[in-house]
């Protein structure tokens, strides 16, 4: 059965050469047969074994496009790329690290990752919270989440933080990815308090097969900046395993 990955870009945040990396981490990864796809306005530059597909228009003014809550990704649910059936979607943001078959695992239902207290210590009593850094999803059978959206657009993007946490409440029955799968870089990974001004993060453990760059920093800001991450929890230079990472997979390493 062949495998679906779906990824999207637009603007300038990230360019073509994530895209391929996300790509050919992906190809390496992923058992048998790949059908890879990115939703993009602006293709140049991609790789000829990924597919680009326009960004379906869910009515969003361009505006609209650069506000907080990344809300043109609820485009991911429109039925004009319905077709493609049952897809694994990965965002640029993340770092392919181990065998990506559990994530294929799951045929039916939605399945999220958990972003609850695990991964935000302002969430320690939120057992669980859907994140869309990595999800399964059959986007015919969940047509219904852009359908309410559109209802009202200017009123959901007030009254919610963010297209996440839209999904999440208005997706059927979400599951969860089992806990180690997916990593945090800046939670998990990561230290705290200026500590990794001498101390580079860890590597991921064996267990691990994907590793979210969610927020402050991504992956390339690693690589390009000397000092990078969030005040106060800065680092200084690059972790071998992210040199070799992006060596191996095209980056700019």
């Amino acid at each position: 059965m062949r495998a679906t990955i779906l990824c999207i870009k637009w603007g300038t945040a990230f360019d073509a050469s994530e895209v391929n990396l996300l790509y050919r981490a992906c190809r390496d990864n992923v058992p048998g047969e790949l059908r890879f796809v990115c939703l993009t306005d602006n293709r140049d530059g991609l790789l000829d074994g990924i597919e680009a597909r326009e960004i379906p228009d869910i009515g969003l003014a361009p505006a609209a496009w650069k506000l907080p809550g990344v809300w043109r990704k609820l485009s991911l649910f429109s039925d004009e790329i319905s077709d493609l059936g049952r897809v694994l979607f990965i965002d640029l943001d993340m770092m392919i690290v181990g065998d990506l078959q559990p994530f294929f695992d799951q045929v039916e239902g939605s399945r999220f990752l958990n972003v609850g207290k695990s991964w935000y210590p302002g969430k320690e009593g939120l057992e669980k919270e859907v994140g869309t850094g990595v999800y399964s999803y059959d986007i015919g059978e969940n047509a219904h989440v852009l359908t309410a959206f559109v209802q009202d657009m200017e009123g959901h993007m007030q009254n919610w933080q963010n297209e996440q946490d839209f999904v999440g409440a208005h997706a059927d029955a979400p599951s969860y990815w089992p806990e180690g799968l997916v990593l945090s870089f800046k939670r998990h990974l990561c230290h705290r308090y200026g500590k990794g001004l001498f101390v580079a993060p860890s590597a991921p453990p064996a267990s691990a097969r994907i590793i979210a760059f969610h927020g402050n920093p991504r992956p390339v800001d690693t690589v390009k900046q000397t000092i990078w991450g969030p005040a106060p929890h800065w680092h200084a230079g690059t972790p071998n395993w992210i040199i070799e990472y992006r060596q191996r997979y095209g980056g700019d390493a």
